[in-house]
């Protein structure tokens, strides 16, 4: 009987660790970019780019960085989460023929933070219009 009661108590607290869970430390990564990281191809007209992260982000927080001025596009409004906080949307102004490299979070820079407040990893987006 003793044994069987010590049984469900550690069952119960392996539960109960397991519901608690540990603090999220893992960093957010991006997964996927708009247009896609390295397009060659893309259509000037484009007025928004966006990146898609792997889990839920802290709203109201980015670091959309340039290591060269002359590559980054022109911003023409505040960036924003889609509904779902994985997704967000830089309002930009693209020019025909040019590169553009874009740096989601730097060593310095890292706005871009999951809802616990890991900073995303650095994450280097390029890609250039037609």
């Amino acid at each position: 009987m003793i044994r069987k009661a010590l049984l469900i108590l550690v069952l119960i607290l392996i539960n109960l660790g397991v519901a608690c869970g540990e603090k999220d430390s893992k960093p957010p990564r991006v997964i996927s970019t708009f247009p896609q990281n390295e397009s060659k191809n893309v259509d000037p007209s484009l007025s928004e780019i966006s990146v898609t992260f792997n889990e839920e982000m802290m709203d109201q927080s980015w670091s959309w960085a340039y290591e060269d001025k002359n590559k980054f596009p022109q911003i023409t409004g505040q960036a924003y989460y889609s509904s779902n906080n994985m997704t967000n949307i830089l309002p930009v102004k693209l020019e025909p023929n040019k590169e553009y490299v874009i740096w989601i979070n730097t060593s310095n820079l890292k706005n871009f933070k999951d809802k616990s407040g890991n900073p995303a990893l650095p994450f280097k987006f390029t890609f250039k219009t037609k």
